[in-house]
């Protein structure tokens, strides 16, 4: 009976996709979000961004702003598999959610303009799915745009993204003609009418006035795909074609080992071309069967936690089969309902009505009731229900096994990036680590009676979003809020007001600056004696310092090449930690300082005043006088930015980028409008967008990417 259930079980995970959806801002992932919800009959009327009817934009923050600002987990079925789906932002500000997600995801599915293919934040999030190995299939959306051009789309892909896409679909019709899809691997048409009756679309043979064609790129596709996959090419080197088993097999291999990607087409506004998209998720997309063993490092047993388990308890002990030791520091595991227990913290929602803890199960089954170790912090929770998250709407279920995504109530501590484990055997998996903050408002309640409710509110926040920094500044004493963009600060405050109704007062947003180095010193000699009684303090060293190779190089670099243990190891590491602490304030204006290597060559000792305190102060003032005296530079930080707009309206708008210090590496026709690229100071970006409006009657839009740091002024 066990092993019936286990097989079942097995099955079961088979049948799962965790993808997510992702895209440029306005691409129309919401939209395509919306209608697999409905082909699915999750729900059951269409929802529309513009009216604020979506159940993934469910925060009034998005149902007012018209954009995804946060990750949205809903859950369907089609065809026999379940569909985990995480609907993410697409706007620059918000790729923290992103990121976190995509931690946590085993496929995507990328949603791309058919006007303007690859956007900018298209190009941001494919490189996050690119360094979290996550499968991707493609959809060139709103086919029935003016302008709309599948191929067009196809060759941005290839050309700034760099994966072989392979088109598996050919339009029927262009533009507000655009009616269906020729399937290249069954050879069969797909068209959908614009009152749909009881059948989601039709399907028949490829119009006569196609047949060419569709046969031309299917031989295409076949050649393609034979050239990347050693098993397709010895069937078409024989045979001169592929059957469609080979060529579903081999498009599979391909986009599970990102060597291409399957690209399909429609309008999900009009309700074309969702069918097949789900279709090919479930058939190329892997599953949590699929994809490695997630892997981790082993804990030791933190002070106080329970010495053992149950036999029969349902997370799982030391001996699960799904636990393998690589060197004693590697443990690996699989998705195994019958493993030890093991999942990843990916989004934290904290209310004052209780928590909500977003979590992706990778080994393992989880109980109502079961106690969970906090790796990280050696803390136990215990787990008091799981939900199957729908938005922002839960059903209660009784257990969560390995490749689930559900929500738990009861994990009062844990953070985004936190491992929840079983108990009896403790892993530590890879979190997930925010981006460094870029711009910095000041906040203060208006009122003094509500100063603690607002550093509740805003812990509150920094809890939900670890890209949101919260600090008191030590000067002013001010509360600082730092986050990715000026809309994502946006976006938080009105949270405060709205959330915690509270009234405050925000500064005018300012960046986070840097410094560097444009030259060196060698030979720099330092000598820190101390004697005030007792114990002195001794330090001998010599330092050189360089910029890092590179232009723009950031970081810290430090060597030794002290020999004959003139300063002992033990020492050379005190140094080190010393400059570390000069890193922190620069010269300039007390800002971190990067780009640096330090090299120590030199060095003396004393039998009983040096110590490690000694070097290491020795190693701090040594740097901060080296600093002054290598060209210190303030760095500011860059953005790309893409601006659309008229073509009688391009002028003003080169004409305000060079004011605002903007190099404009290019400028580009598309469909009507002119795509200008430039690279800003992000500081001089506050108020673009209602600048831009005002300049081109409302007309032009932009999107801006962290593009670096670059030298300020002088």
């Amino acid at each position: 009976m066990r092993t019936d259930l286990a097989t079942t079980t097995v099955q079961t995970i088979a049948g799962v996709r965790n993808l997510g959806i992702l895209a440029h801002v306005d691409a129309g992932k919401t939209t395509v979000t919306e209608r697999i919800l409905f082909l699915t009959g999750e729900t059951h009327k269409r929802g529309e961004v513009h009216d604020g009817t979506t159940v993934t934009d469910f925060d009034p923050q998005e149902r007012d702003r018209g954009i995804t600002i946060f990750a949205a987990a809903v859950s369907c079925a089609w065809g026999g598999h379940r569909i985990n789906l995480i609907d993410t932002p697409g706007h620059v500000d918000f790729a923290d959610e992103v990121e976190r997600s995509l931690r946590v995801l085993d496929g995507a599915v990328a949603v791309f303009d058919a006007v303007a293919g690859v956007e900018p934040q298209s190009e941001a999030v494919w490189r996050q799915a690119d360094r979290h190995g996550v499968p991707r299939i493609a959809f060139v959306n709103k086919l029935d745009r003016a302008g709309a051009d599948l191929d067009a789309a196809v060759a941005s892909i290839r050309d700034r993204l760099h994966p072989a896409p392979l088109a598996v679909q050919l339009p029927i019709g262009r533009e507000d003609g655009f009616t269906g899809v020729v399937d290249l691997l069954t050879m069969r048409a797909l068209t959908w009418e614009d009152q749909p009756g009881p059948d989601p679309y039709r399907e028949g043979p490829v119009p006569e006035e196609l047949r060419e064609e569709a046969e031309r790129r299917r031989h295409a596709l076949e050649e393609a795909v034979a050239g990347l996959h050693p098993g397709a090419l010895e069937e078409f080197c024989d045979r001169g074609s592929l059957a469609p088993s080979t060529l579903a097999a081999a498009l599979r291999d391909l986009t599970r080992t990102g060597e291409a990607v399957v690209v399909l087409c429609g309008s999900a506004y009009r309700n074309r071309g969702i069918e097949p998209l789900l279709e090919a998720v479930v058939a190329y997309l892997p599953s949590p069967l699929d994809v490695p063993a997630v892997r981790g490092t082993p804990v030791g047993r933190a002070k106080g936690l329970p010495t053992g388990l149950p036999a029969g308890d349902s997370t799982g002990g030391p001996e699960g089969g799904s636990t393998r030791g690589t060197d004693g520091t590697v443990l690996e595991r699989t998705a195994d309902p019958a493993g030890p227990f093991a999942a990843l913290v990916f989004k934290v929602n904290a209310t004052s009505t209780g928590r909500l803890t977003y979590l992706r199960v990778y080994s393992g089954t989880l109980r109502k009731g079961d106690t969970v170790l906090d790796a990280g912090t050696g803390r136990t929770e215990r787990i008091a229900r799981i939900l199957r998250v729908q938005a922002d709407r839960h059903a209660e279920t009784g257990s969560a096994v390995a490749g689930d995504i559900v929500a738990v109530v009861g994990a009062k501590a844990a953070r985004a990036g936190a491992t929840l484990c079983a108990p009896g055997a403790p892993v530590l998996l890879e979190p997930t680590v925010a981006a460094d903050p870029v711009v910095t408002v000041a906040v203060e309640a208006r009122r003094a009676t509500d100063t603690d409710r607002l550093a509740t509110a805003l812990a509150r926040l920094a809890e939900e979003d670890p890209s949101l920094v919260v600090r008191t500044d030590p000067e002013t004493g001010q509360r600082v809020l730092s986050g990715m963009g000026e809309l994502h600060l946006e976006v938080a405050v009105e949270k405060i007001r709205r959330a915690h109704g509270l009234e405050v007062t925000v500064g005018r947003p300012q960046v986070a600056y840097r410094e560097t180095i444009a030259g060196g010193v060698s030979g720099l000699v330092y000598r820190h004696v101390k004697q005030d009684g007792g114990a002195g303090q001794f330090a001998h060293i010599v330092l050189d310092v360089a910029p890092l190779d590179g232009e723009g190089a950031e970081g810290f670099v430090f060597r030794s090449t002290v020999t004959g243990g003139r300063v002992p190891k033990e020492y050379v590491q005190a140094v080190e930690a010393g400059c570390r602490d000069a890193l922190a304030e620069g010269p300039l204006g007390g800002h971190p300082v990067t780009g640096v290597l330090v090299t120590l060559t030199d060095g003396a000792t004393h039998p009983k005043d040096s110590s490690d305190l000694a070097f290491r102060t020795a190693g701090r003032l040594a740097l901060r006088e080296a600093l002054r005296k290598s060209g210190p530079l303030l760095l500011e930080p860059v953005a790309e930015v893409t601006v659309s707009v008229p073509e009688d309206a391009v002028g003003g708008v080169l004409g305000d980028l060079a004011a605002r210090r903007g190099k404009v590496q290019g400028s580009a026709p598309r469909a009507g409008t002119a795509v200008v690229s430039a690279t800003v100071p992000l500081a001089e970006l506050f108020g673009y967008a209602t600048r831009l409006r005002s300049r081109t009657q409302g007309r032009g839009t932009f999107t801006a990417r962290p593009a670096g740091y670059a030298p300020a002024p002088q």
